[in-house]
């Protein structure tokens, strides 16, 4: 077995367990201690586990987040089939949230409605709905991140306390038990406040987001109504989100 199907069985292992131990490892790949202990140190170094005395268990806090040109570069068949299904909820004339995350991206490329009404942070999305017909923008005003081509900052919040719309859309970073978080600050701020203007809060996360956190908490489940994901979570954290009676579409 090579190393790299040695790590990914480690990873899946700590998916399904908080913590592995040496024994486990060998065991399960069939190789002596050292040859654990060396995987273990490339997974450590990758940032995808937290070596401990006699194992390793899965990290609490990520870090790690590309800019825009590179995620979507790297965006996953599964973010396009989700983004194309969350327009069909789109009716005619809704007026829209959207923010600046890779899968609401291929949600605008997808619309078909007429007379909606968006408003958005990102540079992407405007100039993509600014080719279609029947659609009116508002694009917020503000800093302009050059990486995560959004807008962003304290003038960008001020200018949406001038809105109210049906519905919003938006990715994350991480989802777990205890939420919606992402990385930055700042864009945990206007997230919130896209939260506070909108009637209906639709999630779109492919799995790779389940059991992630990241710095900056932008809400807890009880703000979220409908999820559109590719695959089914782990009983913990569907139970959690049952309890919240949030709708979860699995494609």
């Amino acid at each position: 077995m090579y190393q790299d199907e040695r790590m990914e069985a480690i990873l899946h292992y700590l998916k399904e367990h908080e913590r592995v131990d040496m024994e486990t490892i060998c065991s399960m790949n069939n190789v002596s201690r050292d040859t654990a202990r060396r995987d273990l140190v490339k997974l450590e170094e990758e940032g995808k586990i937290i070596r401990l005395r006699g194992g390793a268990k899965s990290p609490t806090l990520f870090h790690d987040v590309s800019n825009y040109d590179e995620r979507l570069q790297k965006a996953s068949e599964e973010k396009k089939r989700i983004g194309k299904y969350a327009a069909g909820l789109i009716l005619d004339g809704d007026h829209l949230l959207l923010d600046a995350s890779t899968t609401v991206q291929f949600l605008a490329e997808n619309i078909q409605t007429k007379d909606n009404v968006v408003v958005t942070n990102s540079i992407d999305i405007a100039g993509i709905l600014s080719k279609k017909e029947d659609i009116f923008i508002h694009l917020l005003g503000g800093l302009l991140n050059n990486s995560h081509r959004s807008i962003y900052g304290s003038r960008t919040i001020q200018h949406l306390l001038d809105f109210k719309v049906n519905k919003l859309f938006l990715g994350a970073c991480g989802i777990s038990s205890d939420g919606l978080t992402i990385p930055f600050e700042e864009e945990g701020f206007l997230l919130k406040e896209m939260i506070s203007r909108s009637d209906q809060v639709i999630l779109l996360a492919d799995s790779s987001k389940f059991n992630r956190t990241y710095f900056q908490k932008v809400c807890g489940w009880n703000k979220i109504d409908i999820l559109v994901t590719d695959q089914e979570m782990e009983p913990k954290l569907k139970k959690q989100l049952d309890q919240f009676e949030i709708e979860i579409i699995v494609l």
